[in-house]
């Protein structure tokens, strides 16, 4: 980890601890010690990223229970050598693979096939586990949350699609290799290494999963 990703790092962890503590301890004092650590993480996630504090104090003090990091599922699908990507509303229409958190009750595969239908509009089968990357660890943008990221490639059921209107995604597209340079990508969500290094992928099927 480069020292200019350390800051986020050691909030992420403080953030963790005292989350933790608030979700076990019966002491009024530890507890009092564990919402002033809880404070000073969103102190320096606010520092970090430009947020406001008490925007971030709000999201940290609404986590609840042992912290573990959080899960994102996206869909890696191919169709004749190009890759489904959709647009974003919430960051200013950039492209990126479809996914998303996955829900409480919901096995990683169901969820991906449930974001690759929501938000493009097709019916896919996940297939295989491509790759579990530490957030932190692959060029993405500070986020207050530690993420684990899975891309699973998913195979279309139907060509056919059907895309309803919904407040994540304005379109989607297919795309070859040569045109990802000239795309704008969300990269909290993928960046161009990620997706230039899934077609080697399409091109290695014996490549076994990824992980960090």
């Amino acid at each position: 980890m480069h020292m200019s990703d350390q800051w986020l790092h050691w909030a992420q962890r403080l953030q963790a601890l005292a989350q933790s503590g608030l979700a076990f301890s019966p002491n009024a004092f530890d507890r009092e010690r564990y919402e002033q650590i809880q404070a000073i993480a969103a102190e320096m996630l606010a520092a970090g990223s430009g947020g406001e504090v008490e925007r971030i104090q709000g999201l940290l003090g609404a986590e609840e229970g042992y912290a573990t990091p959080k899960i994102d599922v996206r869909g890696v699908v191919f169709h004749e050598e190009r890759l489904l990507l959709v647009r974003e509303k919430l960051d200013g229409g950039r492209w990126t693979l479809p996914g998303g958190f996955a829900d409480v009750g919901e096995a990683p595969a169901l969820a991906t096939e449930r974001e690759i239908e929501e938000e493009a509009g097709y019916s896919a089968r996940a297939v295989k586990l491509l790759a579990v990357y530490d957030r932190n660890k692959h060029g993405h943008p500070p986020y207050i949350f530690h993420i684990y990221k899975l891309f699973i490639r998913c195979e279309l059921i139907s060509e056919e699609q059907h895309l309803v209107a919904n407040v994540e995604t304005e379109e989607s597209g297919w795309f070859r290799e040569a045109e990802l340079d000239g795309l704008e990508l969300s990269v909290g969500r993928v960046t161009l290494k990620q997706l230039k290094h899934f077609f080697e992928h399409l091109r290695h099927p014996e490549w076994p999963t990824e992980f960090d």
